[in-house]
């Protein structure tokens, strides 16, 4: 059985085209590198986010993570869950749903004291792509598979991510 030693792509990873990144190239521990594109978040009509200055985290077999900054939210859409993780990486996380949201289903997340490797992200929110409208130029993101993970999946990624069927020995 092949096991990732952190050093090479597996043999059953995608080869990307021209243009495109594989996950499996991205390093473990993960990695925070500026993301220089049009980010968009919608709710129905209700624009909750844009950017053109977000971050992304890169980790090994998982799509980026992206990472708004505050002053591009418009909070008011917004309100706190009771939801909180902890991440090795990142620390503790803690949950946003949509203002008026009865569900209080969780559509973000952000990390108050992050780590000092994760510095960077105090003060910037993500977005989980299942339950809001994430677009990056436009393109509108796919979710990571499996439910628990908010990476965002685009045209431009080959795997396969972590979270799908027969992944989670990764």
């Amino acid at each position: 059985m092949w096991q990732y030693t952190g050093r090479e792509r597996p043999p059953f990873a995608h080869t990307p085209a021209p243009g495109q990144e594989s996950v499996w190239d991205y390093p473990r521990p993960p990695v925070l590198v500026p993301a220089r594109a049009n980010i968009t978040v919608r709710s129905g009509h209700r624009e909750i986010a844009r950017t053109t200055d977000a971050l992304r985290v890169l980790e090994t077999a998982s799509p980026p993570t992206y990472y708004l900054p505050g002053a591009a939210i418009n909070w008011r859409h917004l309100v706190r869950c009771g939801q909180q993780s902890y991440c090795e990486w990142k620390g503790v996380a803690t949950y946003w749903a949509l203002a008026g949201d009865d569900t209080a289903q969780a559509v973000g997340w952000s990390y108050e004291r992050p780590s000092a490797a994760f510095a960077g992200i105090d003060g910037y929110l993500s977005f989980y792509p299942a339950t809001v409208d994430c677009f990056i130029n436009r393109e509108k993101v796919r979710p990571q598979p499996g439910g628990f993970y908010g990476g965002w999946v685009t045209s431009n990624l080959v795997g396969p991510f972590k979270g799908e069927p027969g992944t989670g020995h990764w």
